[in-house]
């Protein structure tokens, strides 16, 4: 019997998962190439640190929902509450998908961060409906919801910072080793190098 709930497991974590790798399709092409040359913050993380944070997201998005799959009940009204619950799931994950999509995909912060902000009511509303079911379940969607603000601020950040009245800034991916021995890429609106 405890071979089944296992099962279940693995089988949510998967899914959740599986939205990553539909999002890796278009983000590892960007990655080298439209991302590198794009202005970014100064407190913009290191390329390197995205995929394991995200890679525990979603499998902390899958031990949720499987939580909340557990707890289903038969009755009219938990009935409906669960089938609210993963269906608010279900929409914020396809939003997450998307949201790689637009931007690396599309090339396009600014509609992204439309996006993202859509995700992110998203998020609240599946965390507020899984409270309601299962509270450990909506307290691993909260590292989640964090990063998708921290995501959103650093989203929005990128646009404004690469839009010359409707037009981006691409860069070309060149780089310039500096006095101190670190290597910069153009970056700025003049695509400069900056050493610092």
């Amino acid at each position: 019997m405890l071979l089944k709930p296992l099962i279940q497991l693995i089988i949510a974590i998967a899914i959740a998962e599986l939205a990553g790798i539909i999002g890796s399709f278009f983000t590892v092409g960007a990655i080298d190439t439209w991302y590198t040359g794009i202005v970014k913050p100064a407190w913009n993380p290191p390329s390197w640190l995205f995929g394991p944070v995200w890679v525990t997201l979603y499998a902390m998005m899958g031990v949720a929902v499987w939580l909340v799959w557990r707890r289903r009940d038969s009755g009219s009204k938990a009935g409906m509450t669960w089938r609210l619950a993963l269906a608010m799931f279900g929409i914020q994950l396809v939003l997450n998908a998307l949201w790689s999509i637009i931007f690396f995909g599309l090339h396009s912060p600014g509609w992204a961060f439309v996006e993202i902000v859509l995700l992110w009511a998203a998020i609240v509303g599946t965390i507020g409906v899984f409270w309601r079911i299962s509270k450990p379940a909506a307290l691993l969607l909260v590292p989640y919801i964090l990063w998708v603000s921290f995501a959103g601020y650093l989203n929005y950040t990128i646009w404004d910072l690469n839009k010359i009245g409707e037009r981006m800034v691409f860069c070309t991916a060149d780089a310039m080793q500096c006095p101190d021995g670190t290597f910069v890429a153009r970056t700025g609106p003049n695509c400069e190098f900056q050493c610092p």
